[in-house]
């Protein structure tokens, strides 16, 4: 399935410069969420994943479409301030600012989802977050990897994407 063509391009958007990669049209298509969420895991031993951790905001639909797909918990890692304690905190840097997310504090094995990998700050923050929380970070993927911003890896691999500009 070609998800380039459900993939909408936003010129200067969230600010002038950046070219948004907006998923929108690919979650109203319930084929290409089908597909996303039986592809997303290829080469993951789901016997190894007890929670697939989503990141604020669009990583939230795809992890927890993920979770209910294959029979797992879903866990939110959300910006600063929005979850109940006890929670972890991390400060990071992204593209054109700076961040911070918490997790809750616990225990598993899990797989981190987001929509875009751009340059990884997000992405490694979310990881090293988990580690930091007390969880065990099985598997990472993207549904986009915008390979010409990063060169990130995970356990030594490229981080597993479907769509890759």
């Amino acid at each position: 399935m070609d998800l380039k063509k459900l993939i909408t391009d936003v010129p200067n958007f969230p600010q002038e410069g950046i070219l948004f990669r907006d998923m929108s049209p690919l979650l109203r298509n319930p084929e290409a969420m089908h597909y996303v969420s039986h592809n997303l895991v290829n080469g993951v031993d789901l016997s190894q994943v007890q929670y697939f951790a989503g990141i604020e905001s669009r990583g939230f639909i795809l992890a927890a479409h993920l979770a209910a797909t294959h029979g797992k918990g879903f866990m939110p890692i959300r910006k600063a301030g929005k979850l109940p304690p006890p929670t972890r905190r991390l400060s990071y840097a992204l593209e054109y600012g700076t961040a911070e997310i918490e997790l809750p504090v616990g225990g598993g094995k899990i797989m981190i989802v987001d929509d875009v990998l751009a340059t990884g700050g997000t992405l490694q923050a979310a990881i090293d977050l988990s580690t930091m929380a007390g969880y065990t970070v099985q598997a990472v993927a993207v549904l986009v990897n915008l390979t010409f911003l990063n060169q990130m890896k995970f356990n030594g691999k490229e981080v597993f994407s479907l769509v890759q500009y």
